[in-house]
């Protein structure tokens, strides 16, 4: 639980920098800049609080007080465009700050350095937030949704939530010294004027979804890495294995793959496919069911509308669709929300006619066809023959090729002819080669030529690794989740990667050395002086090449992931 709280705060950071929260930055910056010296910490605390509501508990909060997801939105729009109303008419603003400056007698004096303004404002932010939901935040969003909310859950969306915070309150307080710098040159009405134009319009780009055109926009023409920079961390088998525990180690399809028999011509048969269940509108089509389209093949699709990944499958889905759909094969888009006003019909309608979907889609708000078929990830493909049985499954982005050709296999099968060739579809695909990540550790370590020894050993590291190949070398002293460094000891790999990252901690605080050779020559040193994520290797580009981490004594190593 700690690594999996760990991994959150590091994935909350990430976020908090990538283009998914730029429709949000101006507001953010705005409120900061023409404000007092407090108000960007009150900006950041609501918006901290009110979004960490919004992804474990609004849905059931909501649904009590009797008040529909979306105008949770709605309301946190016009309180945005207010605050710009406020900063742009000075008497208005006399009359907003009133009840606040009489709110404030009754808590921690603000004296009006504009926490209490600045608090209302960030609550608005909070439910317009929504970074790029990659595995952690989605796990937590799919399980308060199915399962309700649990102290571990409220744990590990907090450290998201701290995560951005601590990043947004920095770029608060650089807006905020842009004000103050600006207000000495005698500009300060024209700065509170113009910042409420700012502010107003980020309201109305927000009313009119064009924050959620402008993100699907990037994911089309960003790579994965600017898109969400921790792709390979949240992937790894130190997330995964963790986050399974967090939905209480429930099993889809795609996780018994490895106890199923693989026949001759690579599809696996996992068995009947459950029909949609608990559904609410369709769009595209008149409503449907697994008996209705028996005899055709069908790929269930499981997707939301600001899901970034989501978006850049895509293109590959309705090139899929526009190819094979008179040679027998149906599309279903099962649109699970990940955020309260991705309920909104009109929203998902709105989404499903900009991005270009003609292919079937249907609500699925209360997870009941995400439950039928225990899924656990956007976006989500499975991929059912003409029989009923589902025979392919992926999970995430990529491998679109290895999609393609199951869909043209069970189409062989169900009797089509002269296929053609391949779909060509232009979008962004995430790299399928870096190295595996691994632990450290007797449980999971994976990839180690010489296979790790309970208890205290000393390792000798053999000549000419291959690629994806790890070796420890000097004392290590193996423990089920990790390993302890003694004398000596250094860990070698042969990798493909741009980026390489390492869990590491100390059972004592005490600061220590970790020292990096790249190809046998010296680039860099860092401290490990708490349990954490720490970044061992950094490049340009996605290359290959010999790693050796040297340790000081008294360092516990926990995983290896790649990015």
């Amino acid at each position: 639980m700690v690594l999996l709280t760990l991994f959150a705060l590091v994935a909350g950071a990430a976020t908090a920098v990538t283009p998914c929260v730029l429709p949000v930055l101006p507001a953010l910056l705005s409120a900061s800049a023409a404000g007092g010296r407090r108000r960007p910490l009150g900006i950041v605390i609501g918006l901290a609080a009110t979004f960490t509501i919004a992804v474990v508990a609004l849905a059931s909060l909501v649904h009590g007080v009797g008040l529909a997801g979306n105008g949770v939105r709605v309301l946190a729009e016009v309180v945005l465009i207010a605050f710009g109303l406020a900063l742009l008419f000075p008497q208005v603003a006399a009359r907003i700050e009133a009840p606040l400056t009489r709110l404030a007698r009754f808590g921690p004096s603000s004296g009006g350095n504009g926490f209490w303004s600045g608090l209302g404002v960030g609550a608005a932010l909070g439910f317009a937030y929504t970074p790029c939901a990659g595995p952690i935040l989605a796990a937590v969003i799919s399980v308060s949704a199915t399962q309700g909310t649990s102290a571990r859950l409220v744990t590990v969306a907090v450290a998201y939530a701290l995560g951005s915070a601590a990043v947004l309150l920095l770029l608060a307080l650089g807006g905020q010294r842009i004000g103050e710098r600006i207000r000495r040159a005698g500009r300060g009405l024209a700065l509170q004027r113009t910042m409420g134009v700012v502010m107003i319009a980020t309201g109305v780009a927000l009313t009119t979804q064009l924050d959620v055109r402008f993100e699907s926009a990037l994911a089309k023409n960003l790579p994965e890495f600017a898109i969400n920079p921790t792709s390979g961390l949240e992937k790894s088998q130190a997330v995964r294995s963790r986050l399974a525990s967090l939905r209480g180690g429930k099993v889809g399809f795609g996780e018994a793959r490895a106890h199923a028999a693989t026949p001759a011509d690579g599809l696996r048969d996992y068995g009947p496919a459950p029909d949609f269940t608990g559904t609410q509108r369709w769009f595209n089509t008149r409503p449907l069911s697994l008996a209705q389209l028996r005899g055709r093949v069908v790929l269930v699709d499981f997707w939301t509308y600001t899901c970034i990944n989501c978006i850049r499958t895509l293109p590959h889905l309705e090139g899929w669709d526009a190819k094979y759909r008179g040679d027998g094969l149906t599309i279903v888009g099962v649109h699970t929300p990940e955020f309260p006003f991705e309920h909104d019909a009109g929203n998902v309608q709105k989404a499903i006619h900009s991005e270009g979907v003609r292919y079937p889609v249907v609500q699925d708000n209360d997870y009941g066809t995400w439950n039928a078929y225990s899924n656990a990830y956007w976006p989500a493909e499975y991929l059912i023959d003409a029989r009923g049985h589902v025979r392919h499954v992926h999970f995430g982005e990529g491998d679109y090729g290895g999609t393609e050709k199951a869909i043209r296999t069970l189409l062989v099968e169900a009797g089509a002819r002269r296929l053609g060739s391949m779909t060509k579809v232009h979008g962004q695909t995430p790299s399928e080669v870096a190295t595996p990540e691994t632990y450290v550790g007797l449980k999971q370590a994976q990839g180690f030529v010489v296979p790790l020894v309970p208890g205290q050993h000393t390792y000798a590291v053999p000549r000419g690794l291959r690629p994806n190949q790890f070796a420890l070398g000097g004392t290590w002293t193996a423990k089920v989740d990790q390993a302890t460094s003694g004398p000596g000891a250094s860990i070698d790999l042969s990798f493909v990667a741009r980026r390489v990252f390492v869990v590491l901690g100390t059972s004592d605080g005490r600061p220590r050395q970790v020292r990096v050779l790249l190809n046998g020559k010296p680039v860099s040193s860092f401290t490990v002086n708490s349990q954490r994520l720490y970044t061992a290797l950094d490049l340009p580009r996605l290359d290959t090449g010999y790693l050796s981490l040297r340790f000081d004594p008294g360092i516990s190593a926990y995983a290896f992931t790649f990015g």
